[in-house]
């Protein structure tokens, strides 16, 4: 992830800098084409492509509503989720910036901190929000006091399973970790022709809820300072049972140190394997490739050790408002009108993700769908933010957590030895300033 040196007000400095530089050779203004004037008003919006298949029928409507509630109209952007960080940072640069943008929950902090967004929080209190969005989402959208990021969509992390599997040799969904082991030995006994939960040694999202579960913190923050907590004897803990399920027990295959997510959804997809941990935007795409597993799949909460819900990541997307931008009252109209009420609704029916209000995601919760249920209900009860602080992309863009889960797997180094190594590359990181 980039990142600019030294303090705060530095990177806030260094950033107008540029963005003067940059006007002055373009002579462009920053955010969108708002001129304050009645039907002529213009709000730029950048959206990233693919999260919502069919993305172009939910903008025209929203285009239409909007302009019919306030005159403006709407200049939507598509933007590759690839190339989409290098875009912000140039656009940052340069004063380019849209005004509207979704952002990725991991980038906020780091745009937040180069003093690129508005914090919403005044606008969210006067709106009467403040208690009706989701707490793991506000959390990712919040840096210094300052919420930079209102709650858009999000998915979360559970354990998709063969439902016929469960049937065929009388097993209900584990509700504790003991319970999770004793199901992984029953399905290795009765169908060795399965893999009972392969274990990615390429995918840190699933690290965490056992980290977490175990009472162990990924980082911790002492004022404006971050230390790595994955070398703690809770997180090694939660560790250590993560990679016994295929060190010890013999759950997963040792080919799938190297696996990334997608290695996983395909090793399902193919009858290879009766559990798996999944996003919750995943059943739908499984079914798709697989249309034969039909019926055939469900899905549980990843459980706590000794019962509840671990904690698991959330991860999607916040609606911002860019400092560029030449209408900010409009522009929250617009980041409102998207992110509650029918509007939010619907982006969240057709891209398979849940919103981030409070409200549509208990009504998700309650769904009969067993496929989406138990998302929503580990979404409302355990959705947890990964560290907010641009140091953590960083660690996220180095692969830390994967190269320490992948050498345990592999065998080239025990838990502790591992997470030793983890935490000090964290902290190398977090003591750069980045």
């Amino acid at each position: 992830m980039w990142s600019m040196p030294g303090s705060r007000t530095a990177r806030r400095s260094a950033v107008a800098v540029l963005a003067v530089a940059a006007l002055a050779l373009t002579g462009c203004g920053g955010g969108g084409t708002a001129s304050g004037g009645g039907g002529d008003r213009t709000l730029t919006v950048w959206i990233m492509e693919g999260t919502n298949p069919d993305a172009q029928p939910f903008f025209s409507e929203l285009s239409t509503a909007f302009q019919q509630r306030t005159g403006a109209t709407l200049d939507v952007q598509f933007v590759q989720w690839a190339s989409a960080h290098d875009k912000f940072v140039t656009a940052i640069a340069g004063g380019t910036t849209p005004d509207v943008a979704e952002i990725g929950t991991t980038w906020v902090g780091e745009f937040g901190d180069a003093g690129a967004l508005v914090d919403l929080t005044p606008r969210v209190q006067e709106a009467g929000l403040s208690d009706g969005l989701v707490d793991g989402l506000v959390e990712a959208g919040t840096l210094g006091g300052a919420l930079y990021g209102m709650p858009w969509y999000a998915g979360v992390r559970s354990i998709v399973y063969r439902t016929d599997v469960f049937a065929e040799l009388g097993l209900q969904p584990p509700t504790t970790w003991d319970e999770l082991v004793a199901v992984g030995q029953r399905i290795k006994e009765a169908r060795p022709d399965l893999l009972p939960l392969p274990i990615a040694g390429d995918n840190e999202f699933i690290v965490y809820p056992f980290v977490w579960g175990a009472g162990g913190q990924i980082a911790t923050q002492n004022g404006d300072t971050w230390t790595s907590g994955i070398d703690s004897p809770q997180a090694r803990a939660g560790i250590q049972f993560y990679a016994d399920l295929a060190l010890e027990h013999g759950f997963s295959t040792p080919a799938a140190a190297t696996w990334r997510e997608t290695d996983v959804r395909d090793s399902f997809t193919k009858g290879q394997s009766a559990m798996i941990f999944s996003g919750s935007w995943t059943p739908k795409a499984i079914l798709e490739a697989a249309p034969d597993l039909q019926g055939k799949i469900g899905a549980f909460p990843i459980p706590g050790p000794t019962g509840g819900l671990a904690p698991s990541v959330l991860g999607g997307s916040l609606l911002s408002i860019f400092e560029t931008s030449d209408d900010q009252d409009l522009a929250w109209q617009l980041v409102e009108t998207m992110g509650t009420g029918d509007f939010a609704a619907k982006w969240a029916q057709e891209s398979s993700y849940f919103p981030g209000t409070t409200a549509l995601l208990n009504e998700a919760a309650r769904s009969p769908d067993p496929l989406v249920a138990p998302f929503a209900m580990q979404m409302v009860d355990s959705g947890r933010s990964v560290p907010v602080t641009p140091a953590f992309g960083q660690i996220q863009g180095k692969k830390t957590i994967a190269a320490m889960m992948r050498s345990v797997l592999t065998g080239e180094a025990t838990v502790e030895q591992a997470t030793s190594t983890a935490a000090a590359e964290m902290n190398e990181i977090f003591a750069s300033g980045a």
